[in-house]
């Protein structure tokens, strides 16, 4: 029960309300609202309060996760860990939704074939090294540089090149393009080599739909990565790469996955999957 308590609070901390907490445990906003109520009750202290139609954690919540979120996170990968995976247990995969778009959806409807009970949620990096660390996820595949520490095993699957479509508009002394989010933490490192290149960002984008939007109208130079030019059309075949930028592509999981044959299977054929991966002919 305190357990339960608890990883309901560190889901609301970051879904920030009753109805999306209760959309990724898969029960009644009147469950969560019930949970923290008991955790309230148990602990003795108020752990949330009314943000307009938002719920805002108390100074003494943010002190109780600040404390307890890496055991917290630790004691769900162990008890996910013991778990028995059979067929027909459910298999999670996290992933980066551009990975998915770019390289793995035919894989997946095909892989989908023969594990049916196969799951793929997708988030960004933080989030998919997150759940796999709290064995929500069995696997993740993710974009960009893994902060330290992580606690995982990473197997580097593709170092992506990043590419240029449409044309350079100059802004003072340096070319201005659109770009990702390059204040993500996994993003940051690209700030430094895109300077050298003479490159600023003119706009930062946390959706790299909106980018191919905005490439297949012409408003670039847009800032891409290699595996997601196919979706922008002609623009994307004249698309010019990028020296020396580019982000690693990494398939990340517990090590006592290799242990379970499903994850075991879906991790060798993903390794292959990538193997196989020519580069762009350009």
């Amino acid at each position: 029960m305190l357990l339960e308590g608890l990883d309901t609070l560190f889901l609301l901390a970051s879904e920030g309300t009753m109805g999306k907490v209760a959309s990724r445990l898969y029960i009644s906003q009147s469950a969560v609202s019930k949970r923290i109520s008991q955790l309230e009750q148990r602990l003795g202290k108020k752990l949330i309060e009314p943000d307009g139609r938002q719920i805002r954690l108390t100074p003494q919540a943010h002190e109780l996760l600040a404390r307890l979120g890496p055991t917290l996170a630790e004691m769900k990968g162990l008890l996910a860990d013991s778990q028995t995976l059979t067929d027909a247990h459910p298999l999670p995969v996290a992933c980066s939704e551009t990975l998915l778009a770019g390289y793995l959806a035919p894989f997946m409807a095909s892989y989908l074939r023969q594990d049916p009970y196969l799951q793929i949620s997708t988030h960004h990096t933080p989030v998919i090294l997150a759940r796999v660390r709290a064995g929500e996820a069995l696997l993740g595949v993710c974009a960009g540089r893994l902060p330290p520490g992580h606690g995982l095993h990473a197997a580097l699957l593709r170092d992506e090149p990043f590419y240029l479509v449409g044309e350079e508009e100059e802004r003072g002394t340096a070319a201005s393009l659109f770009t990702m989010d390059l204040e993500n933490p996994v993003n940051r490192y690209l700030v430094a080599p895109l300077a050298e290149l003479g490159l600023a960002p003119r706009m930062q984008l946390d959706s790299y739909l909106a980018l191919i939007e905005l490439a297949k109208a012409g408003m670039g130079p847009v800032m891409l990565p290699e595996g997601l030019l196919a979706l922008v059309g002609e623009q994307g075949q004249q698309a010019r790469p990028l020296p020396g930028i580019s982000r690693p592509i990494h398939l990340i999981y517990r090590p006592s996955s290799l242990k379970r044959d499903r994850a075991s299977r879906l991790i060798q054929a993903l390794t292959r999957h990538f193997a196989k991966l020519a580069p762009l002919d350009r």
